[in-house]
């Protein structure tokens, strides 16, 4: 199974945080360069560190490529196919990386690791 982590699970996966249930860090272990860290992601965490809407434990530049390396997840970079079906998606969620990453699990096949409850309404697999 390929799975594709929302940024509050990737975030919780690499900082080793409790919030992250110890079964879904089991299944991203077990997936390795099977699970994947959305550029999308890497995105919104940048905004959210300019606005100091959140603080990380290291310089972003160097935190993530480390994280993702040491972690053995893959980075999905971001398509034009992506970005199609975004724009087919329904409005249930107006949040544009929630968006992207729906549209990302449904292209690629993936299934989400999230406990956002917008997501049950795009019909993706989900795990969480």
């Amino acid at each position: 199974m390929s799975l594709l982590l929302d940024t509050h699970a990737a975030l919780w996966f690499f900082q080793a945080d409790s919030r992250l249930p110890a079964s879904a860090r089991e299944r991203i272990e077990e997936a390795g360069s099977d699970a994947h860290v959305s550029m999308a992601s890497l995105w919104e965490i940048a905004i959210k560190v300019s606005l100091n809407k959140l603080t990380l434990p290291g310089e972003f530049e160097t935190l993530f490529p480390s994280s993702i390396a040491e972690s053995g997840l893959a980075l999905l970079p971001i398509s034009v196919a992506h970005l199609a079906t975004v724009r087919r998606l329904e409005h249930h969620h107006r949040d544009p990386f929630d968006r992207l990453l729906i549209a990302k699990a449904k292209i690629e096949g993936m299934t989400v690791v999230t406990c956002d409850p917008h997501f049950p309404a795009y019909s993706v697999p989900l795990l969480w």
